[in-house]
């Protein structure tokens, strides 16, 4: 009982920061119907980003919560102006282009932002500092375990998520959002600008994604350059199987991931005597992929996303 209790926990956990990635995923395909495949190193550049200003500032003998704080801004200003600089020299030229050329333009994208980072910052794993306090908290007595990080995980995303919701549910920003995705030409003759909402929805995807960032790199305690690349394609995978298109498909997609990994690495080593493992653990985000796709490629809560005349 005590095991599978701690591995929800960490299930949860990791599910939370997929679905963070995911909802990137698929506010932009909602929109413009793009896979981009360059979120993940919106991931990574936020976590670098943090942990260069949580560097900096190391000295200065402020509160670790005060140093995750500032690095959090700054990560989120950084990659939302990179977000956005992508979309409007990238992905806006090729708009009307065949589907391929786009896709092909974010997996380029991806490797750029992974060579650039790797010269800023260089190829060599760092570790990221703990900036809160490392104290466990037994949920009863010799049971399972959840950490003061985890939990500002937990807290974080669900803040997030509920922000996101009402934005998106609730706001003139997230009406014109919805009616950019229903037909954008018709939204534009309504008053809506396009551009200015698609551009808009890669900001708030790269604020999510540098969230994420942070998240990973304080649960984990080390970045570096290629860190984006698994998370960014699980949480495609969370998105997929959620549905991409559909906000509320991606938070339950990414926690269901989440929680499939968590409970399959800590069971199946103990099934098989310690010969797979934690080690094996990417090899269920793929089976769920390949399953979705299969089985129901519109994903659990189906997509959203209307046909465009």
């Amino acid at each position: 009982m005590d095991i599978f209790v701690q591995q929800i926990i960490n299930g949860l956990v990791l599910g939370s920061m997929y679905a963070l990635v995911a909802l990137g995923y698929t506010m932009v395909y909602g929109i413009i119907s793009l896979i981009n495949f360059a979120h993940g190193e919106v991931l990574m550049v936020g976590a670098m980003v943090s942990w260069t200003v949580v560097t900096a500032l190391a000295g200065t003998g402020w509160p670790g919560w005060v140093l995750l704080l500032i690095s959090a801004v700054a990560a989120i200003i950084v990659c939302s102006l990179l977000n956005f600089t992508i979309e409007k020299v990238a992905y806006r030229p090729l708009r009307n282009a065949p589907r391929l050329a786009p896709l092909i333009t974010a997996m380029g994208m991806s490797l750029l932002l992974q060579t650039l980072a790797m010269i800023i910052w260089k190829p060599n794993p760092k570790p990221f500092p703990q900036l809160l306090p490392p104290e466990v908290f037994f949920l009863w007595e010799d049971g399972p375990v959840i950490t003061l990080t985890q939990v500002l995980i937990l807290v974080t995303t669900v803040v997030v998520l509920a922000a996101l919701l009402w934005l998106v549910n609730k706001t003139k920003l997230g009406r014109a959002m919805r009616a950019t995705a229903e037909n954008p030409r018709v939204a534009g003759l309504m008053g809506v600008r396009p551009d200015h909402i698609i551009s808009m929805t890669f900001v708030i995807g790269a604020a999510l994604a540098a969230i994420a960032g942070i998240m990973w790199a304080a649960n984990y305690g080390t970045i570096q350059h290629s860190m984006g690349f698994l998370p960014g394609l699980k949480a495609f995978t969370a998105a997929v199987f959620g549905g991409i298109g559909n906000l509320t498909g991606a938070m339950v997609g990414g926690v269901l991931l989440g929680l499939i990994e968590a409970l399959g690495a800590g069971y199946l080593g103990e099934l098989t005597g310690g010969v797979f493992g934690s080690h094996y653990v990417e090899i269920f985000a793929f089976l769920v992929l390949i399953l979705v796709l299969t089985l129901r490629p519109s994903g659990l809560m189906g997509e959203r996303v209307a046909d465009r005349a």
